[in-house]
């Protein structure tokens, strides 16, 4: 898109340096100090996410459950106020929507969507609703941070009067943070533990100082969206537009756990069920390359000198120390241990199929 927006956080990006790109028509930082440095802080200790190019619709109605209900492949009566699920939207022919993260508030659900799919999306919605239910555009009056890394909760609670030793994983709640009231969520996308804080930009950099000054003990860095990548690569986090996309069916994603047939009808049921019912024609598999290349995106996936797929993510682990990957191959190539070659730079390198996650260390509660 011609004119990018620029996140509440911009100037201080610019101040901290950072190598800034275009993404989901907004001006985000791709990297800081680097994005192995960033990664491996995460791991380790904490970071600073800026998220603000997500999307935030709310959903308002006496009909706002059903309505959720019918949008989203997930069961949304299972969920209690203040608690969070992953799910998908798909469409008529089952293909993906986008994934998104369902809030259940006491008034009110609250979808968080991929930023690249905002426009799409609430589109998609708006053009499906039925009974009492709206949907509203929140997303430009939102700032989103994310904070993550096993020393989070040790951050946060310096900034709060909240409780958070129990507040479990996808669980959300009011409260104050340096003297603002928002929603903050135990939640995250890189697979250590977390928050995803909910606030209005007028408080964007206040906040960010804060939490920056709060996390000075624990050397506390600003993380861009290169290692979100990585990090998210690691634990097998689909990423719309690579990963999944209208071509993709939820159980060939390995999204069967967020698919809930027994709920009722929701959109994209019936090819679903058609599609478990005939079996499998490929999946997407996680694999390991067993020298120190790494793959890329849309690099040839081969078994005996013949195309088999494509990778649709790929990077260098800084966890693992090795290349690691994602791809769509025949069913009959999907176990865990298969052998199979990504070709890169016109070179055959062996790859090992593995059982997900690629980083078992993990800290998210």
């Amino acid at each position: 898109m011609s004119n990018p927006k620029k996140s509440p956080f911009y100037d201080i990006h610019l101040k901290n340096k950072a190598k800034i790109v275009e993404f989901a028509n907004y001006l985000m930082p791709i990297q800081f100090r680097g994005m192995m440095e960033e990664h491996r802080k995460v791991r380790s200790s904490v970071g600073l996410f800026d998220i603000t190019h997500m999307g935030e619709f709310e959903v308002w109605g006496k009909d706002a459950e059903s309505f959720v209900q019918r949008m989203t492949t997930n069961d949304v009566s299972k969920l209690d106020t203040y608690q969070v699920q992953y799910s998908c939207m798909c469409y008529d022919h089952g293909g993906i929507v986008d994934d998104l993260l369902v809030y259940k508030l006491p008034d009110h659900f609250l979808l968080v969507v991929n930023g690249a799919c905002l426009e799409k999306d609430f589109q998609w919605l708006s053009d499906h609703l039925s009974g009492d239910a709206q949907v509203k555009n929140v997303s430009e009056q939102t700032a989103l941070l994310a904070l993550q890394g096993p020393k989070a909760e040790l951050v946060l609670k310096r900034l709060t009067d909240r409780n958070l030793s129990d507040l479990r994983f996808y669980w959300a709640r009011w409260g104050k943070v340096n003297g603002t009231e928002m929603l903050f969520s135990r939640t995250g996308y890189t697979g250590e533990d977390g928050f995803e804080l909910y606030f209005s930009p007028d408080h964007a950099e206040g906040m960010w100082n804060a939490l920056m000054e709060a996390g000075k003990e624990f050397d506390i860095e600003p993380i861009g969206l290169g290692a979100r990548d990585s990090l998210r690569l690691e634990m097998k986090y689909m990423l719309y537009g690579n990963d999944i996309d209208q071509t993709t069916i939820p159980l060939e994603a390995g999204l069967g756990w967020i698919v809930k047939p027994n709920k009722g009808d929701f959109v994209g049921k019936e090819p679903i069920l058609r599609l478990k019912q005939e079996g499998l024609k490929r999946k997407l598999v996680a694999f390991e390359l067993q020298d120190q290349a790494f793959p890329r995106p849309h690099y040839e996936i081969q078994k005996g000198g013949e195309k088999i797929g494509q990778v649709t993510s790929g990077t260098f682990s800084p966890s693992l120390n090795k290349g690691i990957g994602l791809g769509y191959v025949p069913i009959e190539h999907s176990k865990a241990d298969t052998e199979f070659d990504i070709l890169i730079r016109g070179k055959a390198h062996r790859a090992l199929v593995v059982k997900p996650p690629f980083y078992k260390d993990f800290t998210h509660k």
